[in-house]
């Protein structure tokens, strides 16, 4: 990754910035020293850390909008950040820029049953919005891995996914509103509690734009009631191949699961080892597909996709016979990522999504890699949305290993989009695919999209270095820049 240059002048005004944002954030919601900034230097994406200029923690919309309204007329950088849980280095904080952490607001504001919607603020974790409305039956459907840990402010940023997005969507299908500040300090309102508004769907831009167009100090979330009744199925398979085309054959007889997820080898014995819940470990690949709704409906689901795994050559298919079995199932894959973490000092989470019909070329294209960089992968993943996550596993002690497990990466995402897919599932771009965006997008594409960032941020001050491989100011993007009053090309007739 090709680092940031650091702006020198704005290090050397380090001491009149933190004492204006003293001023406005009183207390301890400002940090300074180097002790205190060390926690805040990564993110998930624990390959790369920054020790931020400071780090500021607001606890009201006007102590944001005034920090944001004195960074803008300063031009100095803002990234923005929730619980830290990005795997993509999205909140990665820069030398000369402020980091403000937005988990002082982390109060649920409103529950409404009868139209289903709570309103909460950003810092408030995934998993308590289910917490605070699972005793009238309901729950919030987007649960990502880290849901115990991460903001729904983040999910935001990322648009987070999880492993009942197959039926019920990412983020981004969840959200009703949302209430930001934008860099120059201004508020915007978007969606509120109802099912559409009128005009642009500018709440759809929002979601997934990875802190890069304001900071987001409310969301409106749907909230759903949970099924009647749900089961899932173990299914073991002696390739990784077999059961990506189970998946496919699922999903072609129209079999919506609530979650269907896929794990090789490797993974399935991390997990055993770590949970201890049964999973097959002579297996080379595990299905766990779930399957929710009526008991009637569900009992003959589960009968057609038993059948369906047969037909693929499945060596075992175990069916949940009780809520604490089901919730056994998902015990393990819940813990994979921290399974697998005891398997190597070090590993990369990528995140890339294909059409599931690619599934067996694309785990077998893995397989090749692992092979042609040296360095072994567990592969755990959506499967029935084909969102990947393969693990590669590495020693960043060891000289140039780091560096190789970065070029495996890369060479994935390459595969995935080669087959139609895309760069990311639900981690972001960030800094971790940054420099990748050309393989997907060509130079026209991307200035679109660098428009739409200098619509809501013309001084490119958010989150900067960010997903955008190339920094370019406003003005480079068919604006004309303006300085001191003197228009370029004086010499030339204005019309």
């Amino acid at each position: 990754m090709k680092p940031m240059d650091v702006d020198q002048t704005i290090l050397a005004r380090r001491e009149t910035i933190i004492a204006a944002l003293r001023k406005i954030v009183r207390g301890e919601g400002v940090i300074d020293n180097e002790i205190g900034r060390r926690p805040y230097e990564s993110d998930g994406f624990t390959a790369y850390a920054n020790l931020p200029l400071a780090v500021v923690l607001p606890s009201s919309v006007e102590e944001l909008q005034a920090v944001l309204s004195y960074c803008h007329a300063h031009d100095v950088k803002v990234v923005p950040r929730g619980a830290g849980t990005s795997l993509s280095g999205g909140s990665l904080p820069l030398q000369d820029g402020v980091l403000i952490s937005m988990m002082k607001f982390n109060k649920i504001k409103e529950i409404d049953f009868e139209n289903r919607f709570a309103v909460v603020e950003p810092g408030v974790t995934n998993s308590a919005i289910t917490r605070a409305v699972e005793h009238k039956g309901f729950y919030y459907a987007p649960d990502p891995s880290s849901q115990i840990a991460c903001s729904i402010g983040g999910n935001v940023a990322e648009n987070s996914g999880g492993v009942h997005c197959l039926k019920y969507g990412l983020t981004t299908n969840n959200i009703l509103g949302v209430e930001m500040v934008l860099m120059n300090g201004e508020i915007i309102r978007l969606g509120g509690g109802y099912l559409d508004s009128d005009g642009y769907d500018l709440l759809g831009l929002i979601v997934g734009s990875e802190g890069m167009l304001g900071v987001v100090t409310e969301v409106t979330v749907r909230i759903l009631q949970k099924p009647e009744c749900a089961r899932a199925l173990m299914i073991a398979f002696d390739s990784s191949e077999s059961a990506g085309a189970c998946v496919a054959d699922v999903i072609a007889a129209g079999i919506i699961p609530g979650g269907m997820e896929m794990m090789d080898k490797p993974a399935i014995e991390a997990a055993e080892d770590f949970v201890n819940v049964g999973y097959p470990r002579e297996a080379e690949a595990m299905l766990l597909v779930e399957l929710d709704g009526p008991p009637v409906e569900v009992d003959h689901l589960v009968g057609l996709v038993e059948a369906i795994a047969l037909k693929r050559g499945a060596t075992q298919c175990r069916i949940s016979t009780s809520e604490a079995e089901r919730l056994a199932f998902w015990a393990g894959r819940k813990a994979a990522f921290p399974a697998v973490g005891r398997l190597s000092p070090d590993y990369l989470c990528m995140d890339g999504t294909i059409p599931r019909k690619a599934l067996p070329r694309v785990l077998a294209g893995i397989r090749d890699l692992s092979e042609k960089y040296a360095l072994r992968v567990a592969n755990v993943f959506h499967a029935g949305d084909g969102n990947l996550h393969p693990l590669i596993l590495y020693d960043a002690n060891k000289p140039g290993e780091l560096q190789r497990a970065e070029d495996f990466g890369s060479d994935i995402l390459r595969l995935c989009v080669k087959v139609g897919g895309v760069l990311t599932g639900e981690h972001g771009v960030g800094v971790e695919k940054r420099d990748l965006m050309p393989e997907m997008f060509n130079e026209i594409d991307l200035d679109q999209q660098v428009r739409v960032k200098c619509a809501f941020d013309e001084k490119r001050l958010l989150n900067p270095g960010k997903v955008f491989p190339t920094l370019h100011r406003c003005a480079e993007m068919g604006r004309m820049h303006v300085h001191a009053g003197q228009l370029p090309f004086p010499d030339l007739p204005r019309f």
